[in-house]
C-alpha cells in the first residue's frame, strides 16, 4: 500500500498571539488513514524567516506592502520545506494532530537542513520573489 503523505489543503498565514511566528494549518492524509489529520507548522519571524530572507536576499529595501508579500512568499515555502524536514524525520508517521514548532530550542538540530534547503533554492525563491513583488 502507498503510504506517502499527501498535503491536500493548507491555511495560512495567521500571526500566532504571544509569539513571533507565522503559522500555517495543513491537511495531511496517507491511503493508511480513514481521515485527513492537521498539522500547525510555526515559522519563528526573528530565528527563522529574517535569517533565511537575509540569506536569499540580502539587505533589500521596499514598501510595506512589498515586505509583507516578501515574508508571505518566504514563509510559506519554509512552512512547505519543515513539513517535508518532519516527514523525513518521522514527525508525522502517526495518525494526530500535530505541532512542528520553529527550528529553535529543542527543534535547532533541524535547522541547518532548513538552512541548507535556502542555499540550494536560493535562485529560484530570488526569481518567484521578483515576479511576485517586483524587487
Amino acid at each position: 500500500m502507498d503510504n506517502r503523505l499527501k498535503i491536500t489543503d493548507v491555511i495560512g498565514p495567521y500571526r500566532e498571539p504571544r509569539e513571533q511566528t507565522f503559522s500555517y494549518d495543513y491537511s495531511i492524509q496517507r491511503a493508511s488513514w480513514p481521515t485527513a489529520q492537521a498539522v500547525r507548522v510555526k515559522v519563528a519571524i526573528p530565528e527563522e524567516l529574517d535569517v533565511i530572507r537575509s540569506k536569499v536576499l540580502g539587505d533589500v529595501v521596499g514598501t510595506p506592502g512589498q515586505q509583507l508579500m516578501i515574508s508571505k512568499c518566504l514563509s510559506r515555502h519554509i512552512a512547505d520545506e519543515k513539513i517535508r524536514i518532519a516527514e523525513s524525520d518521522g514527525m508525522l508517521t502517526e495518525r494526530r494532530d500535530t505541532v512542528v514548532g520553529p527550528f529553535t530550542g529543542p527543534w535547532v538540530h533541524l535547522f541547518p537542513r532548513l538552512d541548507a534547503w535556502a542555499v540550494e533554492q536560493r535562485d529560484a525563491l530570488r526569481a518567484e520573489i521578483k515576479a511576485r513583488v517586483g524587487l
